[in-house]
């Protein structure tokens, strides 16, 4: 019995995906001046490139795409973390999250 939803979605059409949310998230990032918009842009570069390494450790069969996937996450979190930490601290000085008017060097 063979009906559509036995059928495998082709690699292309992840790393299609792939492509699209690395190019949001750079679009995001140069477009936006917003930080919290210019930060989850980041996290969409990232999550789009982790895309790309889960397909192609499928493909090749291979465990090495899917852990190095866990380290980027683990990484991510962590960047996340302190990446927020960095952003309230920044919006309790200047009173603004847009990003060309924070000028932390200045005094």
């Amino acid at each position: 019995m063979n009906s559509i939803f036995s059928q495998e979605v082709p690699l292309s059409w992840y790393l299609l995906l792939s492509a699209a949310l690395f190019s949001l998230g750079v679009v995001g990032f140069l477009i936006k001046r917003n930080l919290i918009t210019v930060f989850m842009s980041i996290e969409l570069m990232l999550n789009g490139v982790n895309l790309s390494f889960v397909t192609f450790a499928h493909q090749w069969h291979a465990v090495k795409g899917q852990i190095f996937v866990f380290f980027v996450m683990t990484v991510a979190a962590a960047e996340a973390a302190v990446g927020l930490a960095i952003i309230i601290a920044v919006f309790r000085a200047r009173a603004t999250l847009a990003v060309d008017r924070i000028d932390l060097m200045k005094l």
